[in-house]
C-alpha cells in the first residue's frame, strides 16, 4: 500500500484510489440509470406507461439483469436514491445483481437544482445540508462512489463568476464530504449544450470553469487520486450552425482538459450531454485517438447515449426485453471500444443512432 500526503487516513486513501482505478479500467465505463422519478416518468411516457414505482423498477430491472457480458464493457452504474432498495422480480437487490456481474455500485447525490438568485436564468445545485449522513447510509447500503452534477449555461453573459464560483465551492464540499464517509466523488461541471455558441467559446468556458474547480478541490484537502471527473466534451452549442468533426471536438476537449485537469486525477469519464448515441460514440473514439499525450483514461459515463435505443425497443413490453438488452450490450460495448480508440462504426443502431438527444434545460 502507497501513502500519500493527504489529510485522510491512509487505509481510505488506498480504498478510494482502487475503486476510482476500477471504475476507469481500460475498455470500460460508466452506465448512469439516476434519472429522478420526474426524468424518468417522461421516458416511461414516451412508450405509454405511468409513472409508477413498479414501471421503473420494471425498466432498470432490465437493464441490470442483461447477460454477464454487460461487466464487459461495464465497470459501474450510478443508480437513483429509489434504486438502491429495489429488487428483481425473484426477490434479488439490484445492488446484488450488480455486485455478482462485478459491477460497482454508485449513487446520484445532488438535489437538482433551484434558481441562483439575482443571475440571469443560471442555477445552482442543492443538497449539502445532510450529506454526510446519506452517503454513510449509501456506503452500508453497498455503494462505493457518488456523483454530483452542477450545470452551467453559456450564454452573452453567462456562466457568471459567481455562479462559475458557486459551481466549484459545491462541487469541491461534495467532494471532500463523500471521500469522509469512504464514497468516491465523480465531479460533474457540465458546461451545457443549450446555446448558439461556436466551439472555441465552449473550450474557453470549459477551462475557466475547470480551473476554479480544481482551486477549490486542492483549498478543501479533496485526495485527488480518489477521484473521478465527469465533464462535458467541447462541443459548439446545439443551436451552432457551425457543426465540427470528431477529430476537432477531441483536439479542443483534450486541449481543455491538460490545461485543467492535475495529471493526479485517475480518470475522465464524459457526459453525452444530449448527444445522439452515435455522435457520441464517434468522439470519445476521435478523443482517444488524439495522439495527444494524457495522464488520464479517458472513457464515458453515458446515460441517454447508452439508453436511447434501449428506450424505443422496449416500448414498455416485456416480449421486447431481450431484444432491449442485446440494444444494450450493444452500445456498451460500441463505447467500450470507443474508450480505446478502437471504434470503426460498427455498433450503429437502426433504433436510435444519429437521433438527437438533446432537451433544453436538460434535468435528471
Amino acid at each position: 500500500m502507497t501513502t500519500y500526503f493527504s489529510y485522510l487516513p491512509s487505509k481510505l486513501q488506498d480504498e478510494l484510489k482502487k475503486t476510482a482505478e476500477a471504475i476507469v479500467a481500460p475498455g470500460k465505463g460508466i452506465l448512469a440509470v439516476d434519472e429522478a422519478n420526474d426524468g424518468i416518468g417522461k421516458l416511461l411516457a414516451a412508450v405509454n406507461l405511468n409513472n409508477t414505482e413498479e414501471n421503473r423498477r420494471r425498466y432498470r430491472q432490465l437493464l441490470f439483469t442483461a447477460d454477464d457480458a454487460l461487466a464487459e464493457n461495464i465497470s459501474a452504474v450510478i443508480l437513483f436514491d429509489e434504486t438502491v432498495y429495489q429488487k428483481t422480480d425473484d426477490g434479488v437487490p439490484f445492488i446484488k445483481v450488480l455486485q455478482q456481474k462485478g459491477i460497482i455500485p454508485g449513487i446520484k447525490v445532488d438535489r437538482d437544482v433551484v434558481p441562483l438568485f439575482l443571475s440571469e436564468d443560471e442555477v445552482t445545485t442543492q443538497g449539502l445540508d445532510d450529506l454526510a449522513k446519506r452517503c454513510a447510509a449509501y456506503k452500508e447500503a453497498g455503494c462505493r462512489f457518488a456523483k454530483w452534477r452542477c450545470p452551467l449555461k453559456i450564454g452573452t453573459n453567462t456562466p457568471s463568476v459567481r455562479a462559475i464560483y458557486d459551481t466549484a465551492q459545491i462541487l469541491a464540499r461534495y467532494a471532500s464530504i463523500c471521500q469522509s464517509q469512504g464514497l468516491v466523488p465523480i465531479v460533474e461541471p457540465d458546461v451545457l449544450l443549450d446555446g448558439d455558441h461556436d466551439i472555441i467559446r465552449t473550450q474557453k468556458v470549459t477551462e475557466i470553469v475547470l480551473a476554479a474547480v480544481y482551486k477549490a478541490l486542492n483549498d478543501h484537502h479533496v485526495f485527488l487520486e480518489g477521484t473521478l471527473l465527469k465533464p462535458n466534451m467541447v462541443t459548439p452549442g446545439q443551436a451552432c450552425p457551425k457543426r465540427n468533426t470528431p477529430e476537432e471536438i477531441a483536439v479542443a476537449t483534450v486541449t481543455a482538459l491538460l490545461r485543467g485537469v492535475p495529471a493526479a486525477v485517475p480518470g475522465i469519464a464524459f457526459l453525452s450531454g444530449g448527444q445522439s448515441e452515435e455522435e457520441a460514440t464517434l468522439n470519445l473514439n476521435a478523443i482517444n485517438r488524439t495522439g495527444l499525450k494524457t495522464p488520464w483514461v479517458l472513457t464515458f459515463s453515458y446515460g441517454r447515449a447508452l439508453q436511447a435505443s434501449v428506450w424505443k425497443v422496449w416500448a414498455g413490453k416485456d416480449e421486447n426485453v431481450g431484444r432491449a438488452q442485446a440494444e444494450l450490450l450493444k452500445r456498451t460495448k460500441a463505447n467500450g471500444m470507443a474508450s480505446l480508440g478502437k471504434y470503426g462504426g460498427e455498433s450503429i443502431s437502426s433504433a436510435a443512432g444519429y437521433a438527437s438527444n438533446f432537451n433544453k434545460d436538460y434535468k435528471y
